[in-house]
């Protein structure tokens, strides 16, 4: 990475990181549908919708014809969705019957859905607007969980805005490629132990608190760049793989807590993680490869800039950091 190449990156995310990043992360939440068989032709229903106190997205579950509602839904709202609780029956079962979600909006979210059978066989699937429906299956079926959550690992690092500024402003201080690479794979080595054990319930760490260290480390890294701008290189700059595993353990546990909130299918748990944990990869080096895809385009360039204006990225990731800092300590606070 040239010298100028690297200011004039800084000064592009600079100016597009306050307007493209909201002051919130992991902003795939997709709805989640769970349908637990309790008998030949009972199912418990389990319907999450991202929601707002007052309001929540305009989708609902359609069952075959034939389903008859048991009990009312029961809802309850907390940290941002909106969860209802019924049981519906159907005369043979739901196999073969065709489940949908009307209303659902193209770029709002997807709908991962879940039955799971008397005998513990799982079916999962992932619904888009463009394919809004499925049909009920068994037995389980090991390559449609490891699509599911291959996809629903890459969009969720993609969407996760806290772990794409971590891995941008480590970008911005490691430099050449052979040291991004290193230090990669020593973030991905550290966050595929944590969400392993996370999700595995070998170690329980609160959520509320790691998220806002997480923050903290975005905070950390941004720090560091504008140590290096003013000629003093920190601990990220000359052992940028050492801090990209220290605070990979702390992003593991963030991506152990979003795939919590979707669940995993009992009977394939290790085959859902590890593919949720590939397409975390595949996503994140996408995006690595379109930071470093910029860097060499404007490898050509050679322009003075001043050194507040490369500078100006760092306090832009910083204060975006900050902010989440703030707003999720208070948030755990009693």
């Amino acid at each position: 990475m040239t010298r100028a190449a690297g200011r004039l990156l800084l000064l592009v995310l600079g100016v597009i990181i306050p307007i493209a990043a909201p002051a919130v992360a992991d902003v795939y939440r997709p709805a989640y549908l769970e349908l637990t068989q309790r008998d030949d032709q009972t199912f418990d229903v389990l319907w999450r919708v991202p929601a707002t106190s007052e309001l929540r997205l305009g989708i609902h579950v359609r069952f075959p014809e034939g389903t008859v509602t048991v009990t009312e839904p029961r809802g309850t709202f907390a940290a941002g969705v909106l969860t209802e609780r019924w049981t519906v029956r159907r005369a043979g079962g739901l196999a073969g019957g065709e489940i949908a979600i009307t209303g659902l909006p193209a770029g709002i979210t997807d709908v991962l859905a879940r039955v799971e059978g008397l005998d513990g066989t799982t079916q999962v699937e992932r619904l888009m607007p463009a394919r809004p429906r499925f049909v009920v299956e068994t037995p389980l079926s090991g390559a449609g969980v490891s699509r599911t959550y291959l996809v629903l690992g890459v969009h969720h690092i993609l969407g996760g805005v806290d772990h794409l500024l971590f891995v941008a402003a480590l970008v911005l201080v490691v430099g050449s490629l052979r040291r991004l690479l290193v230090t990669i794979t020593a973030f991905t080595l550290a966050h595929s132990v944590t969400l392993a054990a996370a999700t595995l319930g070998l170690v329980r760490v609160p959520q509320a608190p790691v998220e806002a260290v997480i923050a903290l480390s975005i905070v950390f890294v941004a720090a560091e760049i504008v140590r290096g701008l003013n000629g003093r290189p920190g601990l990220t700059a000359r052992a940028p793989w050492v801090v990209a595993f220290a605070f990979g353990l702390l992003h593991g546990f963030g991506f152990a807590g979003a795939l919590a909130e979707v669940g995993l299918p009992p009977r394939a748990i290790p085959l859902a993680l590890v593919f949720f944990n590939v397409g975390v990869e595949l996503g994140q080096l996408v995006f690595v490869a379109g930071i470093w895809a910029v860097l060499l385009a404007l490898g050509r360039l050679d322009r003075p800039w001043p050194l507040w204006v490369r500078a100006l990225p760092a306090y832009a990731i910083g204060s975006v950091a900050m902010f989440w800092v703030i707003e999720r300590t208070l948030a755990f606070a009693p």
